[in-house]
């Protein structure tokens, strides 16, 4: 049977088939041109792209060395604190850390060429580092070395020293194994197909060789047949004197050319360099033609799948790095709050609601412990967002309740461990205090904030967690952070004392003086009095019979002050001066416990002369006039100091016992 032919339907395709095919051919003629275009690209930029994949290894290089000697200094201060640096303590302390940053490990050499490292032990370096040497040179990073251990290869030491009292007691210093260096570096040239090295500019060692099964020397490899315009001298007086440069030369292992690129880094002399074969650097053009003739044939097919593989990808890949982002920001974002919490007392607050925020818990709490018992407790505890302190429920009362009786009962648990690194879970807590009341909390991690004595300064927590394992990787994260903030809680406080307090009388000194004047307008409701008092030949007293004597007066003359007029208002202002404020006093009781304290003085050997001067204008009173009646009060001292010396037997030449 003959089948007829519609020309109609022929005619109605053959158009469409036309521009089809006319599609296909230009497809076609530009996918050549495009890979023409593309291969001239790529040969013109394959220096451009080795210049910023080495620029950006260089950089990566620089910040993480940068980063582990911030790291390793901040171990060395807590290092310090120790007394017996030999201790188990310290040994235990170098174990906890492995694995910072480019380090595998930690060491602490100490002044007898002794090192403490927790692969080897306690070790006799001598003949292999030199304490006295590795000081004198302060923080710095080594050269390619040898290992304390035979197996260890070729290291790298990053010292930095641990000073306490301005003296260098011991130095610590990073080991950084070169054969696992390559490892550690997120930078990934040309895919990981290009070859890495690091190179030392003085004497061509090489502490990093992708290339080589072993680290050598470069300049003991020989020359290798350049490329036409480049030159082997070239390239070795540029490394020695540290430039960047270039060359192309044939590889003796492939036969091929390798595309060379160097430049310096900023540590020591080193050089690093990239290697790449010519086929890896026209890759992305032979690539991008492969897929333009692949993407001719199967385009209908693919384009949709491709297109929903792709989404669920990337979404897949954006939600990981975000995660891994909002954790790194998390731990960042604690640190910077804790580091000036001491000062900024709601900081701690943020940092638990970061925390809580990043756990998914529904409260966070943070005790630290205090002296006698003082602890200081912080909660933070997840409301619905139309909620209000005003309006909570009693179930939610009961939870905070809750919370913070559990709280309250973590450092006593965590003593009672030995204050280990271990996690704590509720039925940890059961199991030593079986009366606690759990009631509104399903699940809590809690995990000790150690010190650097290895002792409990407080306890961080979290309840009510989705997934309690990755809870406590990340409250783990943050305890670092949580100490610090506790030393420096307790290092402010005790500076602060120091300089608000006079060690010798325990009266509030100068600085505290300067700063309450301006509050003292506000203290006063009716009255104010000012009694100003000098002790009377302290300074002969102190030729005489020694400033114990002198000392033991001023002693006598600040207990009489704080008897009459308290802690809160009395100032030693100056070596023999003395002021205290009287708010609300009336001037006949001011001056009754002047003559009070003058006559108890008296009885003990000791004169002093004072200045009383007293307003009933105090709500009045500002910043100006309050110091004119201070003024006033020195001055009625001094006529008083004037008349003392003036009597019958008490000229300076006497002294002010009597």
């Amino acid at each position: 049977m003959i089948r007829k032919v519609n020309l109609s339907n022929i005619l109605r395709w053959g158009r469409p088939l036309a521009v089809t095919v006319l599609l296909i051919l230009l497809i076609i003629g530009c996918s050549f041109l495009v890979t023409g275009r593309i291969n001239r690209h790529e040969e013109a930029n394959a220096f451009q792209r080795l210049y910023e994949e080495a620029g950006t290894l260089a950089g990566e290089i620089e910040s993480r060395a940068y980063d582990d000697r911030r790291q390793l200094e901040t171990i060395a201060a807590l290092l310090s604190e120790y007394e017996d640096l030999t201790s188990p303590q310290v040994e235990r302390r170098l174990t906890t850390y492995s694995s910072i940053g480019m380090m595998s490990y930690l060491e602490l050499l100490l002044p007898d060429n002794t090192v403490l490292s927790p692969k080897t032990g306690r070790t006799d370096a001598t003949g292999f580092l030199s304490f006295e040497k590795e000081a004198a040179a302060g923080a710095h990073i080594t050269d390619r070395e040898t290992g304390l251990s035979e197996d260890e290869g070729y290291i790298l030491r990053h010292f930095v020293p641990v000073i306490r009292n301005g003296e260098t007691v011991a130095m610590l210093y990073g080991v950084i194994e070169l054969g696992s260096l390559p490892k550690e570096l997120v930078s990934n040239p040309y895919g990981g197909e290009a070859a890495v090295y690091i190179v030392d500019g003085n004497t061509g060692d090489f502490l990093v060789d992708t290339w080589h099964a072993e680290p050598g020397n470069i300049w003991e490899l020989g020359e290798r047949p350049m490329a036409k315009g480049y030159d082997h001298d070239a390239l070795k007086q540029g490394m020695i004197e540290g430039r960047t440069g270039y060359v192309v030369f044939v590889s003796r292992t492939t036969g091929s050319y390798l595309y060379f690129y160097y430049e310096p880094l900023s540590i020591n002399s080193w050089r690093i360099a990239l290697s790449v074969p010519e086929e890896l650097v026209f890759a992305d053009a032979n690539v991008i033609r492969n897929i333009l003739g692949v993407f001719l044939f199967l385009e209908a097919v693919c384009f949709i799948l491709y297109f929903l593989w792709m989404l669920r990808y990337i979404r897949h890949e954006m939600d990981e790095k975000q995660h891994q982002l909002d954790s790194i920001n998390y731990i960042y974002d604690v640190e910077k709050l804790l580091f000036n919490a001491h000062e900024q007392h709601g900081n701690i607050e943020q940092a638990l609601e970061n925390i809580a925020r990043i756990t998914s818990a529904q409260a966070v709490s943070f005790l630290m412990s205090g002296p006698e018992g003082n602890d200081s407790s912080y909660i933070f505890e997840r409301k619905e967002p139309d909620s209000h302190p005003a309006r909570l429920t009693p179930k939610d009362r009961a939870s905070s309740a809750r919370i913070a009786e559990i709280t309250s009962r973590l450092p006593a648990y965590f003593r009672l461990k030995g204050g280990t690194h271990s996690v704590c879970g509720l039925s940890d807590l059961h199991a030593v205090f079986s009366s606690l009341r759990t009631d509104s909390v399903k699940n809590m991690i809690a995990l000790p904030v150690l010190d650097a004595d290895d002792s409990v300064s407080g306890v961080l927590a979290a309840f009510n967690l989705p997934d309690a394992q990755t809870g406590a990787a990340l409250l783990k994260s943050v305890s670092f952070s949580f100490s610090m903030f506790c030393h420096n809680m307790r290092s402010y406080h005790a500076i602060r004392e120091r300089g608000e307090r006079d060690m010798l009388s325990g009266l509030y000194n100068r600085n505290r003086y300067e700063q309450d004047l301006k509050d003292y307008p506000s203290l006063c409701q009716r009255s104010l009095a000012c009694i100003y008092v000098d002790a009377n030949g302290l300074h002969e007293l102190n030729n005489s019979e020694g400033h114990d004597a002198g000392d033991r007066m001023l002693k006598s003359v600040s207990k009489q002050l704080l008897e009459q007029f308290g802690s809160l208002h009395s100032y030693r202002i100056g070596g023999d001066e003395f002021l205290a404020f009287a708010p609300d006093l009336e001037r006949d009781e001011a001056v009754r416990r002047t003559d009070t304290m003058r006559d108890a003085l008296k009885q003990q050997g000791y004169h002093i002369s004072a200045g009383i001067q007293w307003t009933d204008k105090a709500a009045s009173l500002d910043t100006v006039s309050l110091r004119r009646l201070i003024k006033e009060a020195e001055q009625q001292m001094y006529l008083a100091k004037k008349a003392y010396y003036e009597e019958e037997g008490n000229d300076r030449r006497g002294g002010a016992r009597r």
